[in-house]
């Protein structure tokens, strides 16, 4: 079966430095899976390698049997490929509602002009609010997001990255920053996503890398350290003395 997301052989390096190391990697069609690794790892350069923020130094990506090694940012994600971000890249002055709908329009052609015809466009604020509902948005859609709890926003920005309809979704550190009174809903949010998307986590909260992943990939030094079930992984000796025994001191 064609993979959801994969890499063959891929490399970046930054002068001398390798920063991601012949990485071949495989997210499976209706994954859960999780990327981990210590700090320095490689973790976020090669997420940037499979959105197209960074160009590799060689190898491929592929998105379900597609080359894309080449392909900008937004012409991944209208293939289907979205991503979040370890800090939210959310427009403060905006409304949930006027975020979700920017979403929304931008997929179907419209951008910023979404909003003069709204009381026309019933399709996109019925998607609005499909999506809202989903991440928990729904009594909070009208309120400035630079007044939203830290939680809230994370949501928001998973919120606007399903609103792409992603047939593959990475979610890079998503509890990071979220206070612990506010981590429940976000964890509920992350595991009630539908299973036809894919879903590669890259997170340092071991509770959620646990309780989310079926499958984990360990990064060390730019490349692929090891890969199994999480009682593999978790059980495996190597893996933690290069990263849980790490986040023990």
């Amino acid at each position: 079966m064609t993979a959801a997301l994969e890499t063959i052989g891929l490399k970046k390096r930054f002068g001398g430095l390798t920063a991601t190391d012949d990485v071949t990697f495989r997210l499976e069609k209706g994954a859960r899976h999780a990327l981990i690794g210590p700090n320095g790892a490689g973790k976020t350069t090669f997420i940037n390698l499979l959105t197209g923020v960074l160009a590799p130094s060689g190898g491929t990506v592929l998105l379900e049997g597609a080359d894309i090694t080449r392909l900008p940012p937004d012409a991944r994600v209208r293939r289907g490929l979205a991503r979040t971000f370890q800090i939210n890249q959310l427009f403060p002055a905006l409304t949930p509602l006027e975020t979700i709908g920017l979403a929304v329009s931008e997929r179907l052609g419209g951008g910023w002009h979404w909003w003069r015809s709204l009381g026309t466009r019933r399709p996109i604020m019925a998607e609005i609010e499909a999506v809202a509902e989903r991440f928990g948005l729904t009594d909070i859609l009208g309120e400035r997001t630079a007044t939203l709890p830290y939680g809230k926003q994370r949501l928001l920005e998973i919120a606007v990255a399903f609103a792409s309809k992603p047939r593959v979704l990475l979610l890079d550190e998503p509890a990071a920053g979220v206070p612990e009174a506010e981590r429940a809903d976000l964890l509920a949010a992350v595991a009630a996503l539908p299973r036809e998307v894919s879903v590669l986590l890259i997170e340092h909260d071991m509770d959620l890398v646990f309780s989310f992943a079926e499958r984990i990939s360990v990064l060390v030094n730019g490349a692929l350290f090891t890969e199994g079930t999480v009682e593999e992984v978790s059980t495996d000796p190597r893996v933690r003395a290069v990263y849980l025994g790490e986040a023990e001191h």
